[in-house]
């Protein structure tokens, strides 16, 4: 997920509604006012860092498709570096448009396999922890602790009825084939629901995507490793949002901030249950 969730509040989109900035200013108790500077800029940390293909630094708004959005990632980061006094690096990789049943198909799930997009994953993964000080040299020589991997992806298998059905079948060897890569074999994965129709979706193929899901979570041998965060209550309709682009969650940005912050509350949870 690159994360379309506009950042400025621009009066010609709906006044502004569901902006990250609108959310800041009309709602000052919630986490994303604390993001706001006083003079009205966006603050950064110095804690929490991310690397999102050839765009990285500190933490802030506009890690999103381009600069002017957010993902998933700025909840997340929150949610997660709050927890830490060591820094947390976030390793985002998206390129939108991309399936399960192709571009990312793994290696265990057959056919034509592997998928370029699970390949570059995995690569830019291993080239990026294997080489950190060349992108953050304040990170040199500290031990590098691959904590957990967060996935929210779906749109382009619900839409397909060959990759919807078997979408159960190749997320669970995803998690799988994963966890081999990096040598981990109970290494927390935090699902996100593909829920951007909210709690009236009535497809067929989208409920039968958000239930597989949701099941891959409770496989036996995955249980206490991997987690399923329900995100259709999260959905804004248009008429909050800066457009009705219901594949981009209507651009809403509290919507991508609340699947971040889900995320991120998620993980932490496998993160306590792994240390028990």
């Amino acid at each position: 997920m690159e994360g379309h969730g506009i950042v400025a509040a621009d009066p010609a989109r709906n006044e502004g509604k569901g902006s990250l900035a609108y959310v800041a200013e009309h709602q000052p108790e919630s986490p994303i006012a604390a993001w706001r500077a006083g003079d009205g800029s966006w603050r950064e940390r110095d804690d929490v860092l991310i690397s999102y293909l050839d765009r990285h630094g500190r933490l802030r708004p506009g890690f999103g498709a381009n600069e002017d959005r957010i993902g998933p990632e700025l909840g997340f980061g929150t949610v997660v570096g709050d927890r830490f006094d060591a820094p947390v690096l976030l390793v985002k990789l998206a390129w939108g448009g991309k399936s399960l049943g192709a571009d990312f198909r793994p290696p265990s799930a057959g056919g034509e396999a592997p998928g370029p997009y699970y390949v570059e994953l995995v690569e830019r993964t291993k080239k990026l922890l294997a080489n950190l000080d060349e992108t953050f040299p304040e990170l040199a020589g500290r031990e590098i602790e691959l904590a957990g991997i967060g996935w929210h992806q779906g749109w382009n298998d619900r839409v397909n009825q060959a990759f919807n059905d078997e979408y159960e079948k190749n997320l669970a060897c995803l998690i799988r084939d994963l966890r081999r890569e990096f040598d981990s074999p109970r290494l927390p994965f935090v699902i996100a629901e593909t829920g951007m129709s909210g709690e009236s979706e009535t497809h067929p193929r989208a409920l039968s995507l958000m239930r597989a899901q949701a099941a891959v979570a409770e496989y036996d041998e995955f249980r206490g490793t991997v987690a399923f965060v329900g995100t259709r209550a999260f959905y804004r309709p248009a008429e909050e949002s800066p457009s009705g682009q219901a594949y981009h969650w209507n651009t809403n940005a509290e919507t991508y901030w609340l699947i971040g912050e889900g995320m991120g509350t998620a993980m932490l949870s496998l993160l306590d249950e792994a240390a028990k």
